[in-house]
């Protein structure tokens, strides 16, 4: 194959992160809600039923399904599904930063309107135990708590050292990931959820996140 043959078969592909194939992919929803007249973020608590993480707080949201147009159709499909509104009461949505975690997924948050009264909110029980709102003004206002987790290396045993420079003493590289804690009267958000949380304030706060 000549270099020409080559350029031909890479020419105009799009990128992607690479072996994202192999990845889950999950669509996530911030939510904006008009309490009171002042701007709310939604939060749900997963039902203690729930296989994954039961109890704990997060965004509507989940997995993308081949049947859904693109990210965004899949976090809005997932927030009515979860809420019990139609699509037509989630408005002005727009993307954050996606995230790759160490675990196998790639997140896509969205964030946008629910254009409905909390009060008119339906959760779906078999996956929502609760809902709650913050006021955006007030969790602006919080720093979250940062923790560090470390990711160590483990080859298996039969890891092939005599082929890598330095043997069994090769300088594998740890990796620190930083878990955020906010906490809001009797809810504690962490994790993934309070990660995207902490950069969607950075952005609205033009703070570096």
């Amino acid at each position: 194959m000549n270099a020409d043959e080559i350029m031909h078969r890479v020419r105009g592909r799009t990128p992607k992160v690479l072996g994202s194939e192999e990845f889950s992919e999950f669509a996530i929803f911030v939510p904006l809600i008009e309490v009171n007249g002042e701007t709310h973020i939604l939060f749900e608590v997963r039902s203690h039923n729930m296989r994954r993480q039961p109890g704990e707080i997060c965004f509507p949201g989940g997995r993308i399904d081949p049947k859904d147009k693109d990210a965004e159709a899949a976090a809005i499909r997932e927030t009515s599904e979860e809420l019990g509104i139609r699509h037509s009461q989630i408005s002005d949505i727009h993307p954050l930063d996606y995230l790759v975690s160490p675990f196998g997924t790639i997140i896509y948050p969205f964030v946008g309107k629910l254009c409905v009264d909390v009060q008119d909110l339906k959760p779906n029980e078999a996956e929502v135990q609760e809902i709650f709102t913050s006021p955006l003004e007030e969790l602006q206002k919080k720093e979250p708590e940062l923790y560090t987790i470390t990711f160590r290396m483990e080859p298996e045993a039969n890891f092939p050292y005599e082929s890598i420079p330095g043997g069994e003493n090769y300088d594998f590289q740890a990796r620190n990931m930083k878990e955020h804690f906010y906490y809001y009267n009797d809810k504690v958000i962490w994790g993934l959820t309070a990660r995207i949380l902490h950069h969607f304030i950075g952005l609205i706060s033009n703070k570096k996140t």
